[in-house]
């Protein structure tokens, strides 16, 4: 199991990947909720958003990167 991610002779950690693939699909999911206008129906959007990133962030890297 490798403890870093090699990027064209960049070493990252795997937290710091599955945390930004966590984020982008967030966002997307996010653009999506403006688009069906189902934000309308949460109290607090910003913190679906929250939760929306923690949950990726969590599933990816049980998922598909082990971290």
């Amino acid at each position: 199991m490798p403890t870093e991610i090699n990027f064209g002779e960049v070493y990252l950690p795997p937290l710091l990947v599955v945390a930004t693939l966590g984020l982008i699909f967030a966002w997307l999911t996010a653009i999506l909720l403006n688009r069906l206008r189902w934000t309308r129906y949460f109290s607090a959007p910003t913190l679906v958003f929250i939760a929306l990133s923690a949950i990726y962030t969590i599933l990816i890297g049980q998922l598909l990167i082990p971290i």
